[in-house]
């Protein structure tokens, strides 16, 4: 039987802009498959989590420990690693992320890090001037991307900490690793914040129109002796240069340019996630969401469609989130026959 589930993070529109939103868009395809689709799964959290539902179903899609009771980001530091075929030494490791944080009127904001645009050039300069801070502390700092560090930090394992999307565009403070070694943490972060706050490369990115990188953000602890949980997923498609710390996999990695390169690998459990509506939606651009939305149905859904209707594809499951609810659609070619459903995308306000 051949099966996938596309994931897509930020499709579900804030519920106070939802109906406005949904009434520019015109996706047939999509709305076929949402208004025939099974009863969906839904999962809820409060907007105080530390991560976003979307990024804890990848986490257990991708097989990563569980930790129910914690609240704190998934332990996906160990699989991150695994992905910049990095092999880590025994011991507890975290992703370590360069950032920006806005100063607003009487608190910090962290700024979406996809908005930085750092080089590899520049990344690997302030990178050499973290890692001798972190080893005068007894830390191990490891360089994966330009986005993308780890670090072993064996006594920091019970720090509660949060994504980089789950804070951004708030007040950081709630948002900061939060437990017994805090204040190590916070001191360090200090002290590397002095060091990049005149360097001539983030000099270079103002007079260039960038942000500076002013800080790190610390998430996705992890110990490397901790057993993974089953996962069912037997195919994970990503797409060229795609290097992010959720870029993560489990089973097979197929790269792909297009609809067409899914469809042909006939996934007998695949997993697709097409993130570009997370940018937008964490900015609040809406007419940019719309537009990548919009491209979406052409380009995605109505090829899924036709494969469902032709028998290429058995099984669709379209999962849809915004940053407190995460609802799954269950469609597969006999759902396509309940003619009486009309195409309808208020499925995506539900």
């Amino acid at each position: 039987m051949t099966q996938l589930e596309l994931l897509l993070p930020f499709a579900m529109p804030p519920a106070e802009m939802a109906r406005d939103l949904l009434r520019e868009l015109n996706m047939p395809a999509l709305a076929t498959l949402l208004a025939r689709a099974g009863t969906p799964e839904r999962q809820v959290s409060d907007g105080f989590s530390r991560a976003l539902p979307h990024e804890y179903r990848l986490a257990r899609q991708f097989g990563a420990p569980v930790q129910p009771d914690a609240n704190t980001s998934p332990a996906l530091a160990i699989k991150a690693m695994q992905t910049q075929t990095l092999a880590p030494e025994a011991g507890y490791w975290f992703i370590l992320q360069p950032v920006h944080l806005h100063i607003a009127r009487d608190h910090l904001v962290l700024t979406d890090p996809r908005q930085l645009q750092l080089s590899e050039a520049d990344a690997r300069a302030l990178f050499a001037i973290a890692h001798p801070l972190f080893e005068e502390s007894g830390k191990t700092l490891h360089y994966g991307d330009a986005q993308t560090w780890f670090l072993r930090a064996d006594d920091w394992a019970a720090l509660q900490t949060s994504t980089p999307d789950a804070a951004c565009g708030h007040n950081i403070d709630i948002w900061m690793p939060k437990g017994s070694n805090d204040r190590d943490w916070r001191r360090l972060q200090n002290e590397i914040q002095m060091h990049w706050h005149a360097h001539a490369i983030n000099e270079q990115r103002e007079l260039s129109g960038l942000k500076p990188v002013n800080s790190i953000w610390l998430w996705g602890g992890a110990s490397s002796n901790a057993a993974a949980t089953q996962t069912k997923i037997e195919e994970t498609f990503t797409f060229k240069n795609m290097r992010k710390p959720f870029a993560a996999q489990a089973g097979k990695q197929i790269e792909i340019t297009s609809s067409t390169d899914v469809i042909n690998a006939k996934p007998q459990q695949g997993l697709l996630v097409l993130d570009s509506l997370i940018e937008p939606a964490l900015a609040g651009d809406w007419l940019e969401w719309l537009a990548r939305f919009q491209a979406m149905d052409t380009a995605w859904f109505a090829p899924l469609l036709n494969a469902l209707r032709h028998g290429q594809l058995d099984k669709l499951m379209i999962t849809i989130s915004h940053n407190t609810a995460c609802s799954s659609f269950p469609v597969d070619r006999s759902s396509l026959r309940k003619f009486w459903c009309k195409p309808s995308l208020t499925r995506l306000a539900s």
